[in-house]
């Protein structure tokens, strides 16, 4: 790779959102209800191939967890991005079907290789991580519905765990029995309860297109996802259905029994899903990134959500020149100002608070906002009220990821504060007298500062107000 020059980031969108995504791949596991209809099976992580990119990585250091920590900082750092606002993703299959001392091994090695030291549990990894050069600031675990029960939450606190996502596909019991999906729907709505009364943010995996579907039914069940208010997650990825080598779909396909969606037709399903998708919810990924080695139908553009968002971009531009309303997408990504500020120049005057409440799994979601008069997003924070309790699930600042100690455009510049002040207020309008908060343990002295202090199961963070 060709060295970058002094201050060019290489690869800037890798941390546009504020921090720098690591992603460490767990070794080859079968998964315990047997294999979807259309996940591959090809001696690497479950629903992965020899050739994706992360796995790739994971084979060179045998799936060792340190080395691809400290592999990824290093690449991390040969393209000039800030490190010291990490935040780690567990990928590769079920994690908490694992063996428990698999996992607590795990993430500890995943902390100790942050550190720099080696730590002799998972609390001294953590306690040390709190004032480490690369802090972990959130940390994300995938998961089935299934296997999301008080137990498995318990353990995903302990790791210092703060977003979740669950493989829900679809939310038709009819198409997890025909896709072999292994649970149902109501295993989705009690996952999603769960875990939002335990603080997690919620990030869905959906698959248009998936067997047993169709365009008509994709999109009610899409609408399904936001206005039934036992669903709603903060955050979805969108992988349209594809047929992949080594899966049992592919033998449905060549039997004339199954036809994926054409890159038309996906294309237009996502611009409809984009327009349906509210405020509160960023859609983090649209595509999987599968080696045409091992795509044997579907739609090969990795890259059509960046076409569809240059489009609405240049169309939003010509319609504001005319004075016309334009009706713009809502979803968090496209409105954040780092993703916006590669098109244009964003006005930083003028920001303001906005505040949109809804109800979720029987509670009352707060889902502040600092935004510009053009609706361009700098900062968010989600409150949850429910049980005579508040619990922000989360605070976030915009803008490329700038290093602790030093204020950026965005970052570092009293942002979250104001947040969790206002959330504060809320607290207290509510006559709820504490208010707490999932932190990453790399966040934690931030709140300390704020007067917040670690509770004494050593979860979250709390103050008495």
């Amino acid at each position: 790779m060709k060295l970058p020059l002094k201050n060019e980031i290489r690869k800037p969108t890798k941390t546009l959102s504020g921090v720098a995504p690591l992603a460490v791949m767990l070794k080859p596991r079968a998964c315990k209800h047997g294999t979807c209809l259309y996940c591959p099976t090809l001696n690497v992580p479950q629903s992965y191939t020899p050739k994706s990119p992360a796995v790739m990585r994971a084979l060179l250091l045998n799936y060792d967890p340190y080395k691809q920590v400290k592999a990824r900082l290093r690449a991390y750092q040969a393209m000039n991005h800030p490190t010291n606002k990490i935040e780690l993703i567990i990928m590769g299959g079920t994690f908490l079907n694992y063996p428990v001392k698999y996992q607590y091994n795990f993430i500890k090695q995943c902390y100790d290789a942050l550190n720099n030291k080696k730590s002799k549990d998972l609390e001294q990894a953590k306690k040390i991580n709190e004032l480490a050069r690369h802090r972990c600031v959130a940390l994300c675990i995938e998961t089935r519905p299934d296997v999301c029960e008080k137990k498995d939450i318990k353990r995903m606190l302990e790791f210092g765990c703060t977003r979740v996502e669950l493989g829900v596909q679809a939310i038709d019991d009819k198409i997890y029995k025909k896709v072999k999906r292994g649970h149902t729907v109501m295993d989705v709505v009690n996952a999603t309860t769960r875990l939002r009364n335990s603080g997690f943010k919620i990030g869905y995996h959906i698959m248009p297109g998936i067997p047993g579907s169709n365009k008509k039914k994709d999109i009610r069940m899409f609408k399904k996802i936001f206005k039934d208010e036992n669903f709603k997650p903060e955050q979805l990825k969108i992988y349209p259905c594809q047929v992949i080598k080594g899966a049992k779909l592919e033998k449905d396909y060549y039997d004339r029994k199954y036809h994926p969606y054409t890159e038309k037709e996906t294309k237009e399903l996502l611009i409809k899903f984009l327009h349906l998708t509210p405020r509160y919810c960023r859609i983090m990924r649209v595509m999987r990134e599968i080696p045409p080695d091992y795509l044997i139908a579907g739609t090969t553009r990795i890259d059509l959500r960046k076409e569809i968002e240059a489009e609405f971009l240049f169309l939003e531009k010509k319609e504001s020149s005319k004075e016309k309303n334009y009706n713009r997408i809502k979803e968090i990504r496209f409105r954040e100002i780092g993703l916006r500020s590669r098109y244009q120049q964003i006005n930083t005057e003028n920001i303001k608070l906005k505040i949109t409440t809804y109800k979720a799994s029987k509670g009352d979601e707060y889902f502040l906002e600092i935004i510009n008069k053009n609706d361009i997003l700098f900062a968010l924070c989600r409150l949850r009220i429910f049980d005579k309790q508040a619990l922000v699930r989360e605070l976030h600042v915009y803008g490329q990821a700038t290093n602790l100690g030093k204020r950026g455009k965005v970052q570092h510049s009293g942002l979250g504060k104001q947040l969790i002040k206002k959330t504060e207020k809320i607290t207290k309008s509510n006559k709820i007298p504490k208010l707490k908060i999932i932190s990453g343990v790399g966040v934690r002295q931030y709140y300390k500062k704020l007067g917040y202090k670690l509770d004494k199961q050593g979860i979250y963070m709390e103050k008495e107000l």
